[in-house]
């Protein structure tokens, strides 16, 4: 059986950059090691945050497992967005879900496959590091997992994205106080009120919220809605079940 892209990619001499013209915080970040991945979501090594968001890289195949988290207000259901800040190294100043990022190599909890166990680790980390949001107020054990995206998006012509892009949702209370070296703007949005902000030419989004929003968003917040509990409030657990998270589904 011949080896995949992804595989031949992650064993290659792959291309690097300088960083020093970009935003301190950004670059000490880029150092970070994400976890390399075969299309099947099969865990082949690390390299950092740089290596493995390069084009150059990305073209020969470089694949490596992320998160996107969607935090909902349970009272009313609303979806918590945030801009990204204009130091952001690939896709700055674009509206996206609440927190995109990836578990790391340098943390073993956040490699633990079980149960999405690492993902939801490292969800609740940067939903602290980017927005400020206490680790009390998300609890790993309250993200559902839905499923897992393979999708590729150039960012520019140097940088971009090619992950497993695995998508939880949750519900609670939380408090933001938001990173500015992350986030330029936040804010919560009703389904009609997002719809709107996609109409609108002077908003731009992140490629990977496009497609969730395109695909699957909607017709989950939908059941968001359909499945309250007692008191008519949104759980993130009701849709244990609504999507099929055992494979990878590539998107394009």
């Amino acid at each position: 059986m011949s080896e995949s892209r992804a595989v031949i990619a992650a064993r290659a001499a792959l291309a690097s950059i300088d960083l020093s013209s970009y935003d301190p915080e950004q670059s000490r970040l880029m150092d970070e090691r994400c976890i390399l991945v075969d299309e099947d979501d099969n865990a082949i090594g690390a390299v950092d945050k740089k290596t493995c968001h390069l084009m150059e890289n990305i073209n020969k195949g470089l694949l490596h497992r992320a998160f996107s988290a969607f935090v909902f207000r349970p009272s009313d259901g609303k979806l918590l967005l945030q801009q990204r800040a204009s130091e952001k190294i690939t896709f700055p100043d674009m509206w996206t879900n609440t927190c995109c990022s990836h578990p790391l190599d340098d943390f073993e909890a956040e490699k633990i496959e079980k149960d999405q166990l690492g993902v939801r680790v490292a969800a609740s980390r940067k939903l602290e590091h980017e927005l400020g949001i206490p680790p009390s107020q998300t609890p790993v054990d309250q993200f559902q997992y839905l499923t897992r995206i393979h999708y590729l998006a150039p960012s520019d012509g140097m940088w971009g994205e090619h992950e497993v892009d695995y998508i939880l949702f949750f519900t609670g209370d939380v408090t933001v106080n938001p990173n500015a070296n992350e986030i330029r703007d936040y804010k919560y949005v009703s389904k009609d009120e997002l719809k709107a902000m996609f109409e609108d030419p002077s908003n731009s989004f992140t490629p990977w919220f496009k497609l969730i929003a395109r695909d699957f968003l909607f017709g989950w917040w939908d059941e968001l809605y359909k499945r309250t509990d007692a008191q008519g409030r949104v759980v993130a657990q009701n849709l244990a079940g609504v999507a099929d998270g055992s494979k990878v589904i590539k998107m394009s």
